[in-house]
């Protein structure tokens, strides 16, 4: 079971405003959508916990925004690299 707290607590997106990270409701540019994906990633970037989020979203099967640094498209990719056993690193 992931413990959550242990490292939510930490990332440096806590405070910050969800929408950074995640799509708006309504349609978004391409170019909009890639500015608010590299300002979250700048977030994710200097984040102590960048790996942990990163491992949370690729074993949980997040599919919507930016998580340890990487959008849904570049998480969906990676996990297709991956062995199948280190995509699904949580259970317990």
């Amino acid at each position: 079971m992931w413990d959550t707290v242990a490292w939510q607590d930490r990332g440096l997106c806590r405070d910050l405003d969800p929408e950074l990270f995640y799509p708006p409701l309504e349609i978004e540019s391409a170019d909009q959508r890639n500015a608010r994906e590299r300002a979250a990633k700048a977030v994710c970037e200097a984040c102590p916990v960048q790996a942990d989020c990163l491992d949370w979203a690729l074993a949980s099967g997040e599919r919507l925004g930016v998580w340890g640094g990487k959008s849904e498209r570049e998480r969906q990719l990676l996990s297709a690299t991956l062995p199948h056993s280190q995509s699904r690193v949580a259970a317990g």
